[in-house]
């Protein structure tokens, strides 16, 4: 078996095992996928000054979110098919976050049930909501609440769908179509398709048993054809139906951000979906320190993180936490929990060595000073 050593290893490793149709649905982004490159450049653009002559030898990275403590300042971003790439693949992930005292977030999206998660794993969970109409959404919302999931995040950048060429070349649907190109790739990947004979094509599981016709649900999700008329009065309406925390997803604008406080949001999360959505959109990591400058609530960011030291960027930058996508789905698709296990552990190493470097004993001592441009 090939080692892996950090998140790109588990990155070729995955696309040695999954088909290309499913591997570029993990992989793509919008129109020429230059945001995907950005995303990951703009943490490099920031490089370290450490502080020296401080006593690190004891390093803790554990940070405290409503009250409650977990050992890593990340989260597992909600991400969507995750069963195309690993049998159960949303309960793996849940169990590994569960596991190392992270928070999970179930997308809408699940192959999994919401019952089904919150029922497999006892750690932190949020379910991730898409707005397709407002009836789905109140359901979905009222079965977040009745199987005790702590917070709900509401995706905000998916009006439309983005224009994701490699989708549309593979002619990516799930099921996948039965064609020659696709039997041939399949074959060509024994293990991901003995898996899938084992266990059946995944399905969308929160609109198996809905009480509105679900396949038509179905392909409006898969087709991100939302709610294009949801704005901030419907944003308000979900605050007061929602009586937990209530997060909202893939904000970019300092006044967005402010205007979700004024709302009550509990936190915001800058996020351009993995640069999935918009192609010429600027990476989150850049508008960070401005939104959390007049931010009095919690402000997360995610797309782009590979490293543990990207981590660590955003936290001196301000990001309460920081949100794991990729990087957690190339392990489960390599290699399922024990690949999500290992990597957690990749990223934990690196980010303790980025503190013991830096010399910051405590996550929560870091800061601005700590980066230049």
């Amino acid at each position: 078996m090939a080692a892996a050593y950090s998140v790109h290893d588990y990155r070729r490793l995955a696309k040695r095992r999954l088909p290309k149709m499913v591997f570029d649905y993990l992989e793509g982004g919008a129109e020429d996928e230059r945001g995907l490159t950005r995303n990951e450049q703009a943490f490099d653009d920031w490089r370290f000054r450490p502080r020296r002559l401080v006593d690190v030898s004891e390093r803790n990275l554990k940070t405290t979110l409503w009250g409650r403590t977990h050992d890593l300042p990340v989260y597992v971003s909600p991400t969507g098919l995750n069963g195309l790439l690993r049998p159960d693949g949303d309960r793996i992930l849940a169990r590994a976050a569960a596991a190392a005292n992270i928070p999970f977030a179930l997308s809408t999206a699940s192959n999994g049930s919401i019952e089904d998660v919150a029922r497999a794993c006892d750690g932190e969970t949020w379910f991730q909501l898409y707005v397709m109409n407002r009836e789905l959404a109140d359901m979905l919302v009222k079965r977040a609440l009745d199987a005790d999931y702590d917070a709900l995040i509401l995706t905000v950048d998916v009006p439309v769908n983005g224009y994701r060429e490699r989708d549309k070349r593979n002619g990516f649907q799930v099921p996948p179509r039965r064609d020659l190109r696709t039997l041939i790739d399949g074959a060509l990947h024994p293990a991901w398709s003995l898996d899938f004979l084992r266990t059946g094509v995944p399905k969308l599981a929160n609109f198996e048993t809905m009480e509105v016709t679900s396949l038509e649900a179905q392909a409006a999700l898969l087709s991100r054809k939302m709610d294009a008329s949801f704005d901030w009065d419907a944003l308000e309406r979900l605050r007061d139906q929602w009586p937990r925390k209530l997060i909202v997803k893939g904000l970019s604008r300092v006044e967005d951000v402010r205007r979700c406080e004024a709302l009550g949001v509990d936190a915001v999360i800058l996020s351009n979906h993995g640069a999935r959505q918009l192609d010429a959109i600027e990476a989150p990591i850049r508008g960070l320190e401005a939104a959390v400058a007049d931010a009095s609530v919690p402000v997360f960011v995610d797309s782009g993180v590979r490293r543990g030291a990207d981590v660590i960027k955003g936290l001196c930058l301000g990001a309460q936490m920081v949100g794991l996508g990729r990087a957690l789905l190339y392990p489960l698709a390599a290699r399922g929990r024990p690949g999500v296990d290992d990597c957690i552990e990749i990223l934990k190493a690196e980010m303790d060595g980025a503190l013991a470097l830096l010399g910051v004993p405590e996550s929560s001592g870091l800061g601005r000073d700590l980066l230049t441009d």
